[in-house]
């Protein structure tokens, strides 16, 4: 009884009594039971050790021999037993403690801390570092699952160990139960969607100590085997579909047990493929450029909802289909904008997560866009005359002009027929002379004199006639030289007329006409005719003789001022 009792004081008390020193004869043991008795739960246990083990008084004796002749350091040399020793983990086979740095470090400061363990029904403190640390955790390995174990820290510095902070139990070297907790993926939160033949890889983590076992359902059924594959780890849960099919869709649900607890987690799985088309289509009516259609929905819609229906048109003609609507939810439509004489083919497609159906449902018939007959109800209409006889809107003026030098006259007309346009000089047409150019355009008619002289002076006439009457404008062009000198008829049987200051001319009455004689001194060669000034010009001739002489016969006379020139 009294062996039993020693064995199990250092166990049922705290570590600072000093039973547990006294049964290690070492010096090391010794030294910390010098720094222990301070306090006053050791020194009332002194006297007790030597009663337990009477028949060997000799060992108690042994250890207070150095206590005796080795002084206790100082107090303010050594530092304070440790604060707040504490439990943080416990595992099958460690243990780890944390603390607080003491409140005295002493005069010769810190040099670490030693953490000591000591099991259950033993007397030996077993130092986890044999060399001082710096450290406030430290964690003791190598232990046996159910051992229970005493643990203490003391803070060493130079002069010595100061009082051990002890555990006020001992601690069970066993797993701490963690709940089970599983942390299901964001994006396996909601409907999990994969398309057939698709593999379906699912990792999902879990917490538990010790390890927790993981099952996995399918709607509530175990799963089959032979489509499914699970692994499950110390951490995480592994499923794997290989080709996933639609009756892989449905509800998942993981449980993760641990002595008597379990955590529960549900992922909802979707295998989907593309739709079958609509089952039918006809054309309901075709009115001016319009069709309406009508379809019924498929019959498969790939195990998942129709985002819609998308419509298409081809022409008879080229046969190419056109997207006229797409993600069309009803089953009703009228297209509208087609071509007024083509005929028109319809097809519809399914539409879901996957993408369009393989094949469309087409109509039958085709829906021709006929003409529609259109009767033109014409108005009145008084077509206007727009016949006008000639009319001078800007009329000839008066022109100067200088020898050698071209001019142009300028008059317009409006008329409607287009009317003919003649140009005279002194009332005598002048259409065909090389020397006039005549033109008319838009209106405007244009008279051009090449390289006048002065015989090209004289009164100048616009005729426009058409069939609805006749209009002229008249003008007087004056070339100045002296090239030309009028002749005045002082006596009416002789008219006398110099050119170039070297002609002379004289006239005389010759039965019934006029005859000159003209002296031409210089000229070799001239041609020339003689005209009355203000009045018609007479046909008449200038014959050229061999000698210097000329006669110019008229067929007619008349008095008047007479004009000749080259």
């Amino acid at each position: 009884m009294t062996g039993k009792a020693t064995s199990k004081d250092p166990v049922s008390g705290p570590e600072e009594t000093a039973p547990e020193p006294a049964k290690v004869p070492t010096t090391e043991p010794s030294g910390e039971v010098a720094a222990l008795p301070s306090t006053g739960e050791e020194q009332a246990l002194e006297p007790q050790e030597p009663a337990s083990q009477a028949p060997t008084p000799a060992a108690p004796a042994a250890p207070e021999a150095p206590v005796a002749t080795k002084p206790a350091p100082l107090s303010e040399d050594v530092p304070s037993a440790p604060r707040l020793l504490t439990v943080e983990d416990v595992s099958h086979n460690s243990v780890t403690v944390s603390w607080e740095p003491p409140e005295r470090l002493g005069k010769l400061g810190m040099k670490g801390y030693v953490l000591e363990f000591c099991r259950e029904g033993a007397s030996e403190w077993v130092p986890v570092n044999t060399q001082p640390v710096m450290v406030t955790q430290q964690t003791v390995r190598n232990l046996a699952l159910g051992d229970k174990i005493f643990l203490r820290v003391t803070a060493v510095n130079s002069a010595g160990s100061g009082p051990p902070a002890v555990l006020a139990q001992a601690v069970l070297v066993q797993d701490i139960i963690e709940a089970p907790k599983i942390r299901v993926p964001r994006h396996l939160r909601q409907t999990y969607i994969r398309q057939v033949g698709e593999p379906i890889n699912l990792q999902i983590p879990f917490q538990g100590k010790p390890k927790p076992q993981a099952s996995w359902t399918h709607n509530g059924h175990a799963l089959d085997s032979q489509r499914v594959s699970v692994r499950s780890g110390d951490q995480d849960s592994i499923f794997f579909i290989r080709s996933a099919q639609r009756s892989d869709s449905g509800c998942y649900e993981l449980t993760v047990r641990l002595e008597g607890l379990e955590a529960k987690a549900t992922i909802d799985i979707l295998v989907i493929e593309k739709p079958g088309p609509p089952s039918s289509i006809k054309i309901l009516d075709v009115w001016g450029c319009n069709a309406a259609l009508e379809w019924t929905p498929p019959q498969d819609t790939g195990n998942t909802e129709l985002l819609g229906y998308t419509v298409q048109k081809a022409d008879k003609k080229t046969g190419q289909w056109f997207t006229v609507l797409e993600r069309y939810h009803p089953t009703t439509c009228t297209i509208s904008d087609l071509i007024i004489g083509n005929s028109y083919s319809f097809r519809v497609f399914s539409e879901n997560l996957c993408g369009l159906s393989d094949s469309a449902t087409a109509t039958k018939e085709f829906a021709h866009i006929r003409k529609t007959e259109i009767t033109a109800k014409l108005k009145g209409f008084t077509e206007r005359d727009f016949s006008e006889a000639p009319s001078f809107t800007q009329p000839l003026a008066d022109h100067t002009s200088t020898p050698g030098y071209s001019t142009q006259l300028f008059c317009s007309v409006r008329a409607s027929p287009k009317p003919k346009i003649i140009w005279m000089k002194n009332n005598m047409d002048i259409r065909g002379d090389p020397k006039y150019r005549a033109l008319s355009e838009q209106g405007v008619c244009t008279l051009e004199i090449r390289k006048p002289s002065p015989f090209d002076s004289g009164v100048y006439t616009c005729k426009a006639i058409n069939v609805l009457g006749e209009a002229s404008v008249d003008c007087r062009l004056e070339v100045k030289g002296e090239g030309l000198r009028s002749l005045a008829s002082q006596d009416p049987h002789l008219l006398t007329c110099s050119v170039s200051s070297s002609l002379s001319h004289a006239l005389k009455s010759n039965g019934g006409g006029w005859s000159e004689e003209t002296d031409l001194l210089q000229v070799p060669r001239m041609q020339g005719h003689w005209f009355l000034v203000d009045g018609p010009l007479f046909r008449g001739y200038l014959r050229s003789l061999p000698v210097p002489t000329a006669t110019a016969q008229l067929e007619k006379a008349q008095e008047g001022q007479w004009d000749c020139g080259r």
